[in-house]
């Protein structure tokens, strides 16, 4: 597995982020939907990641958006169907806080659905040491959103 900065306006991320809308549109209301589309990501305070196998087939993306100097959230991590419980969002997760850390950002939030659709996502920020928070930025409080966040030691 091979995690590499990427313009997410390439033709296989687009598909894998348009099914990720999808789902988005099918699982939560409108003014529920928190997912950026492709030019939303594209933006100077985003960094973009894919995950790609030895043959470079996509695996699956994430993206960190800059909130300000010590806090940035993550975004749009999807993992391809055809490539779950191989890991590949852990493996994602480590290297945007990674990241984060060498870029100084002393706390990392999110925001999750609360619906079962999303147990295993929640479950895995949790295993990375994200808490349940308030919302953050320019959320508001929403029953179907989960907020969760983690400090960050800055290395």
């Amino acid at each position: 597995m091979h995690i590499h900065t990427q313009d997410p306006a390439t033709s296989d991320i687009t598909a894998l982020l348009e099914q990720h809308l999808a789902d988005m549109r099918a699982i939560s209301p409108p003014e529920s939907k928190h997912a950026l589309d492709i030019e939303g990501l594209r933006t100077p305070d985003i960094s973009f990641w894919s995950v790609r196998d030895d043959n470079g087939s996509l695996m699956g993306c994430g993206a960190l958006k800059q909130l300000d100097a010590n806090h940035a959230e993550i975004k749009s991590m999807r993992t391809d169907p055809a490539h779950r419980r191989k890991g590949v969002a852990g493996a994602l997760l480590a290297r945007i806080i990674n990241h984060a850390q060498a870029q100084g950002i002393a706390r990392l939030s999110l925001e999750t659905g609360a619906q079962s659709h999303f147990a295993p996502a929640r479950a895995l920020y949790e295993r990375f040491g994200f808490i349940p928070c308030a919302p953050f930025a320019d959320y508001s409080p929403d029953p179907n959103s989960v907020f969760m966040t983690r400090e960050l030691q800055v290395v």
